[in-house]
């Protein structure tokens, strides 16, 4: 009997400089989750960096594409394809301005907004309906460049807000996997 598959992918862009940027939450929150399943992403294929694990009936892939962000539908359509899995065994994991720093979203699925790792996604995939964990990193202050503050380091007083987010974004990503969708979104969206 074959076995559910489950892909977790979470967006960033590769490479020393973008590391640990507010664009990067998705490769922050993807740490955690090698922690959490005892991985490395350290297979090279498909454009990304992948580790499978596999618990019970369930196989489960961890990503991190290495397209730049605006690519990133490129190598989740690859995933998809190869390991033969419907959109509603994805979740992408990703920052969203739109969103207080720290705060986590959890949904079943919905548009791309203006982040376009995700436009990238929906525009490969043909669809928009995937679960998703949106990582708040608040707003770009009055007259910044957009570019500039995604592609910027937090500062420390916000260090920690942001490192409780990825923390509670990996849990909600291994919840989606244990319990489905209502159960990650009840439990990834309290305060």
């Amino acid at each position: 009997m074959s076995k559910e598959i489950f892909i977790l992918v979470g967006l960033g862009n590769p490479g020393e400089e973008y590391a640990h940027t507010r664009h990067n939450a998705g490769f922050d929150t993807m740490a955690l989750l090698e922690k959490h399943y005892g991985v490395t992403l350290g297979r090279k294929m498909l454009q990304g960096l992948l580790a499978e694990v596999t618990l019970g009936e369930k196989k489960i892939v961890l990503c991190r594409p290495q397209t730049f962000m605006n690519l990133s539908g490129e190598c989740v359509e690859k995933l998809l394809r190869w390991y033969h899995c419907q959109t509603d065994h994805l979740m992408v994991i990703y920052d969203d301005i739109d969103l207080p720093p720290g705060r986590v979203r959890v949904r079943k699925n919905g548009g791309p907004g203006t982040h376009n790792g995700m436009r990238s996604i929906v525009e490969n995939l043909g669809s928009q309906d995937f679960p998703r964990i949106r990582v708040g990193v608040g707003d770009r202050p009055a007259g910044r460049d957009l570019a500039d503050w995604v592609l910027g380091r937090c500062g420390e007083e916000e260090r920690p807000m942001m490192n409780a987010a990825f923390e509670k974004a990996a849990a909600a990503a291994a919840d989606w996997v244990e319990n489905g969708i209502d159960h990650a979104m009840q439990m990834g969206n309290q305060k």
